[in-house]
């Protein structure tokens, strides 16, 4: 999953940004509104961590902005504006959630998980196609209840890879979702990562999930 980070204090920013990233999301950091306008036109993200005090474009412009856009789009506001009428202001024009500062980390990455679920209203914190199971909170991948280790980005391309079983999904699709923006696309990254993953998953006998739909992408379904 991809997250766009906005948040004017560098310090903070590297932490949460850090912190997420230690989780197996893929993270763009920016500091003001005009550059977080920039980065959410030219990239797809999944959710979006939005400060309000920020230069140059106030957070509910940017908000307002990006809801003209997609309305689809998850918004968490990370704020030190903790009046009752600033938090039903954010919600009012389309903020999702609402977190104040100070904070724990473990809260938000908690609320990050709750509003990536409700994009896939079927999908519970355990995903599930066949005996593959992927726990989106411990972060555990297990086959037939034996732990399939994973590095980050294999971890990242499988979840998404579950959240939508049965579709055909592009490696930009994959790349755009599961990198950030510092990804080559001319690298063989993704190659790899995708040939490392089908190789766990095919010493752990679950070799047929993954499947390559020629010239189009790739299929998460359940081995028959």
């Amino acid at each position: 999953m991809r997250i766009l980070l906005v948040e004017d204090e560098k310090l903070l920013s590297g932490y949460i940004a850090k912190g997420l990233q230690n989780s197996g999301y893929a993270v763009d950091a920016v500091y003001d509104g005009e550059e977080a306008l920039y980065e959410y036109s030219i990239n797809e993200y999944d959710l979006i961590v939005l400060d309000l005090n920020l230069q140059k474009k106030d957070g509910i412009e940017v908000l307002q902005e990006i809801r003209e856009q997609n309305a689809n789009i998850k918004i968490i506001i990370l704020s030190a504006r903790s009046k009752v009428d600033d938090r039903i202001l954010g919600l009012d024009e389309g903020a999702n959630d609402y977190l104040i500062k100070p904070f724990d980390f473990g809260e938000l990455e908690a609320r990050i998980r709750s509003l990536l679920r409700r994009n896939f209203a079927q999908e519970p914190s355990v995903l599930t196609v066949g005996e593959l199971k992927l726990d989106t909170k411990s972060k555990r991948v297990t086959y037939l209840d034996q732990e399939i280790a994973l590095t980050r980005k294999e971890y990242g391309i499988l979840e998404y890879l579950m959240l939508h079983k049965g579709q055909v999904i592009s490696a930009e699709e994959l790349t755009e979702h599961v990198w950030d923006h510092d990804f080559d696309p001319f690298s063989n990254t993704f190659r790899y990562h995708i040939h490392s993953l089908k190789k766990k998953l095919n010493a752990a006998a679950a070799d047929d999930f993954i499947q390559t739909v020629r010239g189009q992408g790739y299929r998460m379904e359940a081995s028959v």
